[in-house]
């Protein structure tokens, strides 16, 4: 479907907004968290052969965070009850239209309201650009999943995805040009307005925009297959230490952005390298090798393993900068095919102190 250009509300909150002019904040994702949101993966025309050991995989990583917080998988009608055998007490499961399973980018981006309320921001959702369709029941599912958990509905017009934000619940927001200014989301919409957007939504104070990734066929370059928040000011990147593979130069590009910027606070940042699996096998053409597409869950860190040395050491850097915290390997070789990884299939909600 041919993307159609975007119309702009006449009036949003402060184009400068911050947490304490909006009244919403996007907590950390180190920050605790009332459950995790996850999607029972069905789609046989996409996957084919594939979603059985997808399916698998995925069964194995409800059950790592479970350990740690609940988990509340959504599932398509048709699908519910087998989602129900295979997860058994793992998650509580709920029937709602669905279209895949990515549940980062399609699921409310949830927020925290300054009486301690919940909110999410409900994005434009169109597949990544319009690669997959269909994608309308995945368009509405941040709506329903907001209205379910009795949570203010912000809507955008903005057509963002969760796995474009990364952030440090002190007022900064990193993200790429590639993925939030692709006009296959949002056709005419400069990184001045889709700033102004993105401040007004999530309560921050400063957007640092990195070049992205304009290899990347599937997300054109999300932020969190290359960078995420360990606490604000420290962050955790991408290195492919082969500087004559392009994908190595493309993240050498986007840290020296990162290294030139300060955050929200004045801080320079400390940067902690993580390699990606090099070695893995590729069994798709927008196969994902990030080590920093994992999950923080409350007390555990769940991260993807391809079968391969790099795994260990991959687990051993992330057990270092978050010292605090388990870290659980689950294998990811069937589901990064489809083209991400642990943290693509998952959404944190943070705990909300109000009373209902």
């Amino acid at each position: 479907m041919k993307p159609t250009a975007v119309q702009t509300p006449s009036a949003t909150i402060s184009v400068n907004g911050t947490h304490s002019e909006t009244g919403f904040r996007r907590a950390a994702e180190f920050e605790k968290h009332e459950r995790t949101w996850m999607i029972w993966p069905h789609r046989v025309d996409l996957y084919g052969e594939r979603l059985a050991p997808m399916q698998r995989e995925y069964v194995e990583i409800v059950g790592a965070i479970s350990q740690f917080e609940p988990v509340n998988v959504v599932a398509h009608p048709d699908h519910v009850e087998m989602a129900r055998r295979a997860l058994g007490n793992k998650a509580n499961v709920i029937s709602l239209p669905v279209d895949d399973f990515w549940t980062r980018d399609c699921g409310p981006t949830f927020l925290t309201k300054a009486d301690g309320g919940l909110a999410g921001v409900n994005w434009h959702f169109n597949a990544w650009g319009g690669k997959h369709s269909p994608w309308q029941e995945d368009n509405a599912l941040a709506g329903r999943i907001l209205r379910l958990e009795g949570a203010e509905i912000r809507d955008s017009w903005l057509t963002c995805e969760g796995g474009s934000l990364t952030l440090d619940g002190e007022g900064t927001l990193i993200v790429t040009e590639t993925s939030i200014l692709n006009p296959n989301r949002n056709p005419g919409v400069n990184k001045e307005l889709a700033e102004s957007e993105l401040k007004a939504m999530l309560g921050v104070e400063k957007v640092i925009w990195l070049p992205g990734d304009p290899m990347d066929k599937e997300t054109d370059g999300h932020i969190d297959g290359m960078c995420t928040f360990v606490r604000p000011g420290v962050v955790l990147f991408e290195f492919n230490p082969n500087f004559s593979d392009p994908h190595g130069r493309i993240l050498r590009e986007n840290l020296n952005c990162l290294r030139s910027q300060t955050d929200a606070k004045g801080r320079k940042f400390e940067v902690i390298p993580l390699t990606e699996a090099v070695s893995a096998e590729a069994t798709s053409e927008v196969f994902c090798r990030s080590y920093i597409n994992f999950y923080i869950a409350n007390g555990g860190n769940v991260v993807p393993g391809y079968g391969v040395a790099s795994d260990a050491e991959a687990c051993k850097v992330i057990a270092s900068a978050f010292p605090d915290r388990k870290v659980v390997l689950v294998n990811v070789s069937a589901i990064a095919a489809g083209g991400g990884a642990i943290h693509c299939i998952t959404q944190e909600q943070p705990v909300s102190s109000a009373k209902p």
